[in-house]
């Protein structure tokens, strides 16, 4: 796969879907009430920061993936347990991911239907996606991230027809000061969604003008930011902070209270829709670390098996993961945030770069 090449048009859509695939859906900056809007907007700037060390550690290894740099920073003898550890880490967030869709899925459409059906049918597309490469699955970027944008678009404009929508809900601003703004950012929503584009590190080698990775991921990093603010703004209108800061599923609640004239209703639909095209990337993101990950350590010369075996993995392990969404929730909001996503996202690439620069100036 390594020979393919992807435009960073393609790059910027697939970063942008996975980036944005199911974090709509969720109560983010809800600490914070009528300010969540505003955490989502100070997360965006800890996000540049992240992607530019992501973007600064790519520069000086042009032609490896995250796994593949690891090595040449820290050597092969330290590098094996932290290789182990991202690889383990990419298919435990893959796994989230499918159970995240599985049970929005079952208790808002297929509510007869088992998670494992969900989950499995879901796994089959991801990995005939990638049998055909990583050129496949970016096309399906181009074809799939502005449709998703538009039917965000009338989704938008159907809240606005609420009758409870009310701009006022977002006032006082900074009514309860920056603390729990600043309590929200840290670590939750700087990590969920932002610092989950370390992925980009993975991507890069394929992109076919190394010049413009950094252009790409900022750009990613900004239209996130912009959209789900423009999402929280909203619905915050229409539910009020009270309402959002205690509902984990918040635009679907809002999309629920659309009524044109008393016809058409349960918009929520639309939004599970949109949602499913976003988790594809979500969830490939996460599958393609994983699996490209397994190739480079072991050194495989093709990875399409490697992919047919992650997928078949990530069906029953998304369902062994935690015994309800309640508990699944709780281990991924507070557990892995401070134990896995800190380090991994943060802690441990600042210190690959530091570690770069200083070997390469040595």
């Amino acid at each position: 796969m390594k020979h393919e090449k992807i435009s960073p048009l393609q790059l910027f859509y697939v970063i942008l879907g996975f980036q944005i695939g199911n974090t709509f859906v969720f109560g983010l900056g809800g600490g914070a009430k009528q300010d969540a809007w505003l955490v989502i907007l100070v997360s965006m700037l800890g996000g540049f920061i992240l992607m530019l060390v992501y973007t600064k550690l790519s520069n000086y290894y042009p032609d490896d993936t995250l796994i593949q740099m690891i090595p040449k920073i820290i050597g092969k003898f330290l590098a094996i347990p932290f290789i182990l550890i991202y690889i383990s880490y990419f298919t435990y967030l893959a796994a989230r991911a499918c159970r995240d869709f599985a049970e929005i899925l079952a208790a808002s459409m297929l509510v007869k239907t088992p998670l494992v059906v969900v989950i499995g049918s879901f796994m089959v597309l991801i990995v005939y996606c990638f049998r055909g490469g990583i050129e496949s699955f970016c096309r399906m970027g181009e074809a799939v991230i502005p449709s998703y944008i538009m039917a965000l678009s009338i989704i938008w404009i159907l809240l606005l027809t609420v009758d409870e929508f009310d701009i006022n809900n977002l006032s006082p601003i900074l009514g309860n000061g920056p603390k729990p703004i600043l309590k929200e950012v840290f670590p939750k929503v700087l990590t969920f969604p932002f610092g989950e584009s370390i992925i980009i590190t993975m991507f890069f080698p394929y992109l076919n003008n190394m010049g413009r990775k950094g252009t790409v991921g900022m750009a990613a990093i900004l239209l996130t930011g912009v959209l789900m603010t423009v999402n929280l703004i909203l619905v915050l209108s229409v539910l009020g902070p009270e309402i959002y800061s205690r509902n984990f599923f918040p635009l679907l609640t809002a999309a629920q209270m659309v009524s044109i004239a008393d016809f058409l209703e349960r918009f929520d639909a639309l939004v599970i829709l949109t949602m499913l095209a976003g988790v594809f990337f979500k969830i490939g993101g996460w599958t393609f670390g994983s699996a490209i990950g397994i190739a480079q350590l072991f050194k495989l010369k093709q990875n399409r098996s490697v992919f047919l075996g992650i997928g078949t993995i990530l069906t029953p392990l998304s369902l062994l993961i935690a015994p309800s969404q309640i508990r699944h929730n709780e281990i991924g909001l507070d557990f892995f945030t401070l134990y896995f996503h800190i380090p991994l996202q943060i802690v441990f690439p600042i210190m690959l770069l530091c570690i770069a620069f200083i070997r390469k100036k040595i």
